[in-house]
């Protein structure tokens, strides 16, 4: 943060004073990171325990079955404060059955949580984003960011490559990094009954109607009401002529705020009303309770401001972690079903993302070739015909992008 700093970077320096060399560690003089500055190649992923001792806690009682459908990694940038692997890990701990990767805008961690979940097999992966709705600009530097938020999970690897499209699209349309567009209607087309949506947390539209936080929303209501709960329903009904009855489910989450109970409450009233199922989530965004103080952190320093400018606007409390099915099935037992719901809908969603890989065609190359070699050989007989006033710097260019 720019006090007491050494005279030298932080990996140098520790590097130094530790005279150690961690296996898949950047070389001397690197930046610290996994980025192309130092390598082209992340290290493997390597499991810290084995998998069978990851999965049992000295405390752990019976197992609840239970599956958390929405956390965000540190790949929501300064929004999320573990990383992907943490996120499996932690789970994985806890003996949760699966876990749903739904970072911001994104399938940027996908990668990563699939990578370390070949390692732990006893969780189903979940593939989704949460989609930022309403953007007139980027938000870093914002205190409370503006718009809505969508929840969407990806159906098995159809779902995925949809998603995937439409997030593109959305991102190229929006013209800006950290402002993407995109459109109700273009959504509900893209999914053709591929997603499931779930109604989301603060910033989802449902809980914005029900508080009267709705952006454009002139009545502004202090808290819910029987008039917050009307509009609250009816973004459940638009969200279910978009995309389905089948295919949108109402989320509850309790992270200890004063009204999170009152709330849940209306929000499960309302799915009963309208015949549509209600999930708990933990709407994560870290792993461990012991990660609360970063997340609290990254929230100051996306909104550029200090800790104490921040106070006003962050979580009532620390409880946006990951927890075990024996835990949320008590914090939710007032709502039947709730939990169980997370493994039924894990179970229609889930798929590895290895399964999803495109399949390339086979490339027939001359024998004592490579595809690799032969690409060369292909690329050099290009350059000498259509460049052959060919510069140094246009031969280093070249063989820097081969």
């Amino acid at each position: 943060m720019g006090w007491s700093n050494p005279p030298i970077p932080w990996s140098e320096f520790e590097r130094t004073l530790s005279d150690q060399r961690r296996p898949g560690a950047p070389p001397a003089g690197a930046d610290g990171g996994d980025s192309p500055a130092w390598s082209a190649k992340r290290q493997p992923y390597q499991p810290p325990v084995p998998p069978t001792e990851a999965g049992a806690r000295p405390d752990s009682a019976e197992t609840v079955p239970y599956a958390e459908l929405h956390a965000h990694s540190n790949f929501s940038f300064l929004d999320g404060a573990s990383s992907p692997e943490e996120l499996l890990e932690e789970a994985a701990a806890l003996g949760l059955s699966a876990l749903g990767l739904t970072d911001r805008d994104g399938l940027y961690g996908i990668v990563r949580m699939a990578e370390a979940a070949e390692s732990h097999p006893s969780i189903a992966t979940v593939f989704g984003a949460e989609l930022s709705l309403g953007l007139s600009a980027p938000q870093l530097g914002v205190a409370d960011p503006e718009g809505s938020h969508l929840v969407v999970l990806a159906r098995r690897e159809e779902g995925y490559h949809r998603l995937a499209g439409a997030i593109t699209a959305a991102q190229l349309a929006g013209g800006a990094k950290g402002r993407p567009v995109y459109d109700l209607d273009d959504l509900a087309e893209r999914a053709s009954g591929n997603w499931m949506l779930l109604t989301g947390g603060r910033k989802g539209r449902v809980r914005q109607a029900l508080t009267g936080t709705l952006p454009n929303d002139a009545s502004q209501l202090a808290g819910e009401s029987r008039e917050g709960i009307a509009a609250a329903a009816r973004e459940v009904d638009r969200l279910v002529d978009l995309f389905g009855a089948d295919n949108v489910v109402v989320e509850l989450y309790d992270q200890g705020g004063p009204l999170d109970s009152d709330h849940n409450d209306a929000l499960f009233a309302i799915a009963q009303r309208r015949g549509l199922r209600a999930v708990a989530t933990g709407n994560v965004h870290y792993a461990t309770p012991k990660q609360h103080h970063l997340a609290t952190a990254l929230s100051a320093v996306r909104a550029r401001r200090s800790l104490d400018e921040m106070d006003g606007w962050l979580p009532a409390s620390g409880a946006a972690h990951l927890r075990s099915g024996r835990e949320m099935a008590a914090r939710f037992s007032r709502y039947q079903g709730v939990v169980e719901q997370s493994v039924e809908l894990a179970a229609d969603l889930s798929f590895r993302l290895r399964s999803a890989r495109p399949g390339l065609p086979k490339q027939e190359v001359p024998e004592g070739h490579t595809p690799m070699s032969w690409l060369r050989h292909l690329v050099w007989q290009g350059v000498a015909e259509k460049y052959p006033r060919l510069t140094p710097e246009d031969r280093r260019r070249i063989e820097r992008e081969l």
